[in-house]
């Protein structure tokens, strides 16, 4: 089992949930602001994926990555930002009971 494998699986569950809150109210804006968290979700997982990988922290086996990296983070590493920056909003949207 490789990195990318596992991520897929999220990143489809993100995709579907997200579009099924697509009817709901303010979508849009929920998309604006799901993407400035993307963005500052994804910088610091850059600095600190580096910083902990650099110290030693942790390391990943060559043979389970897709090989794409940002400095010494694996691109696999970023999925898991962007999904939660995404599915959380829309899963609290499908949560919400409709206001009349």
């Amino acid at each position: 089992m490789t990195y990318p494998l596992i991520v897929i699986p999220f990143v489809l569950v993100t995709v579907v949930v997200t579009a099924m809150s697509a009817r709901r109210p303010r979508f849009a804006a929920r998309m604006a602001w799901s993407s400035v968290a993307a963005v500052v979700l994804v910088l610091l997982t850059a600095v600190f994926d580096n910083v902990m990988i650099a110290a030693g922290l942790f390391t990943y086996p060559e043979e389970h990555l897709s090989g794409i990296r940002i400095g010494l983070a694996p691109l696999e590493d970023f999925a898991y930002p962007l999904c939660a920056a995404f599915l959380v909003p829309a899963v609290a949207t499908l949560l919400e009971k409709p206001k009349r």
